[in-house]
């Protein structure tokens, strides 16, 4: 067993050698708890978006322009709306710029630097300095801190600097590095609350992107444990994967992105269907078919999680074209059904095994999506403790009184925040490729079960494309869903989960649909739904284009998006994302570093350091 207070000794030496830099650390970070909380961005159900969400990251879900307008409300409307341009894209927008002068360049600059002075306010000078790349870091660094000197003397060195940038030819990497800055201050940190994959055809684009933000963390989602599962080797979950894809015609994510071939699998697919005999297009059939054929497996082996799931091959007569449920025949959509042995409907042909296995092996041995994958979990986790907030994506698993549900795990039956921390070492194991069988098949159910913290539903797939009847489509629900319109419930939830009742969950997964007067806040503001229906699929059912949190020093808003115009419209016009904000919660006294997570452990630090010190008085 090691020494700890030994250790701990050890360290201090090492890091703080003599009285003087124990005496300048603690200084350092007392002085730093003082200081203003950062600004915290959520965003949810991201869905490969990836234009939309990169417009969002560039221009901090409007806080830029907002910023503009309150730091340079000299310049005209049509000025600001360039100038954000500017700063929003500042490599394409120099380009299209015609009248890039002396004059241009110098009040650019100018502009630049007051606007980062204003954001850049509430951090330490060491803090924004991490900010600036080495070779701008002290023309920056003086330009940022002489701007307001009155003296006659400090200004004309102020403007000197400027004028020297433009004469070495310097302008435009000044003018891109401060751009940069100003992006990177204005959002202390970027929580993702769920689901980077599926629908829009780039999720890879939006990890690269996010791989790059300074400060971030992810709370995985049903469509992200869905790819997780796929991965591993879950047959059952690689073909909803190629379900998805197909669905939303984004053959590129898996072909392109991460070099799995469909090719197999369309070539079967037009070997048993002639178009012209399908209501349901041939590729879709032919991967729910084979979908069904690998979940009714997992189904059959585990009736303490799918009881109430029907076998839905077995309940189709083949020869009348319809399906039995319930004590009632439907008719099917599409009877054309090929690949099926009508004695046997959950039989594998040598055909189908042989392109199943081609397919797991694609998904396992892609090195690209293994990247991916593994950077999600490095970031994420199944929920997060984060400054008073609980963020996770889906629901905590709730019975019909409100009590926390008891769900079987491979390790045993656990419920609240047990189950969570179950899931969390669970999905690390993905990482290493180290599942059992079980724990395998358990992913199926992650993605596809009603009492799943991830999905809160049974996904009605079958129904959804086969059947007409809508009630057969609809999808029966977890109670949480009603019950975190409960004050207490969440309050309750809160405390379990470590916090306090002025704490509030952040929740995605379920788009808020607001063009049908739906809100976001739910029990009396407890718990914010941050799903605005991020991706194009969804800004019919929302009637708008995503939502983002904002949490800073002064409280809570949330900003409703309006649907992004493009880049090209964006560039010529200087068009944004319009967002309309609602004011949540504002705090009674402004929020400082010692109010947050970030300042709980630096008071931890501190009160060791203050220690020392009074052990090494002299």
């Amino acid at each position: 067993m090691p020494n700890y207070a030994e250790l701990y000794e050890t360290l201090i030496k090492e890091n703080y050698p003599t009285r003087q830099a124990l005496q300048k650390e603690t200084i350092k970070l007392d002085s730093i708890l003082s200081l203003p909380k950062g600004t915290e961005h959520f965003m949810s159900d991201l869905h490969g978006e990836y234009q939309a969400f990169k417009h969002l990251v560039n221009n901090c879900s409007g806080v830029i322009r907002e910023k503009i307008s309150l730091c340079l409300s000299d310049l005209s409307k049509e000025e600001q709306d360039e100038f954000a341009t500017l700063i929003y894209y500042p490599n394409e927008k120099l380009k299209l710029i015609s009248n890039k002068n002396e004059d241009w360049y110098f009040k650019t600059i100018y502009n630049l630097i007051q606007l980062a002075s204003l954001i850049s306010s509430k951090y330490s000078r060491q803090y924004v300095k991490k900010f600036i790349a080495p070779d701008y870091a002290y023309v920056i660094d003086e330009l940022l801190h002489t701007k307001d000197n009155s003296e006659s003397n400090i200004r004309e060195y102020f403007n000197n600097i400027i004028k020297s940038i433009i004469k070495t030819d310097a302008s435009e990497e000044y003018i891109k590095e401060l751009c940069k800055i100003i992006k990177s201050l204005a959002v202390s940190r970027l929580h993702i609350v769920g689901d980077i994959f599926d629908r829009g055809s780039h999720p890879g684009s939006i990890i690269e992107l996010l791989k790059k933000h300074h400060s971030l963390d992810i709370q995985y989602g049903n469509h992200d444990v869905l790819w997780f599962g796929a991965h591993s080797g879950n047959q059952a979950l690689i073909f909803y994967v190629i379900y998805n894809c197909v669905k939303y015609n984004n053959f590129s994510v898996l072909e392109n992105s991460y070099g799995i071939s469909l090719r197999k699998l369309i070539n079967y697919s037009k070997l048993l269907y002639d178009n012209s005999e399908n209501v349901i297009n041939p590729l879709i059939k032919t991967t729910l078919i084979l979908l069904m054929k690998l979940e009714g497996k997992i189904i059959k082996n585990y009736p303490q999680l799918f009881n109430n799931v029907s076998l839905v091959l077995n309940n189709i007569d083949y020869n009348k074209g319809t399906y039995h449920f319930n004590g009632k025949d439907y008719i099917l959509k599409d009877t054309n059904l090929k690949g099926i042995n009508y004695n046997d409907p959950y039989s594998i042909s040598s055909v189908e095994e042989d392109i199943i296995n081609s397919l797991t092996k694609d998904f396992k041995n892609s090195p690209r999506l293994k990247d991916h994958l593994n950077f999600l979990i490095s970031k994420g986790s199944v929920y997060k403790n984060y400054n008073n907030n609980l963020l996770y994506h889906g629901c905590v698993p709730l019975d019909q009184s409100g009590d926390y549900k008891t769900v079987y795990t491979p390790s045993g039956y656990k419920k609240g925040k047990e189950l969570f921390d179950y899931l969390d070492k669970l999905i690390k194991k993905v990482v290493n490729n180290d599942l059992t069988d079980q724990e395998l098949d358990y992913f199926y159910y992650l993605w596809n079960g009603f009492d799943s913290p991830f999905t809160g539903r049974w996904y009605k797939t079958f129904e959804s494309n086969f059947l007409s009847d809508e009630e057969l489509q609809i999808e029966k629900r977890n109670p949480y869903y009603t019950f975190r319109n409960n004050k207490d419930v969440c309050e309750r939830i809160l405390r379990d989960f470590g916090l306090n009742d002025s704490s509030h969950i952040i929740n995605g997964h379920l788009p808020v649909k607001v063009k049908d007067g739906e809100s976001p806040i739910k029990a009396d503001g407890k718990l914010l739904i941050i799903d605005g229906g991020f991706c194009q699929a969804y800004h019919n059912k929302t009637g708008i284009a995503g939502y983002t949190l904002i949490n800073n020093s002064h409280g809570l808003r949330i900003k409703a998006h309006e649907e992004f115009c493009g880049l090209d419209e964006v560039l010529k016009n200087n068009k944004d994302i319009i967002s309309e904000t609602k004011i949540i919660e504002t705090y009674q006294n402004r929020l400082t570093i010692k109010d947050t997570t970030e300042g709980h452990n630096l008071k931890i630090i501190l009160e060791g350091l203050k220690l020392e010190l009074e052990k090494n008085k002299a």
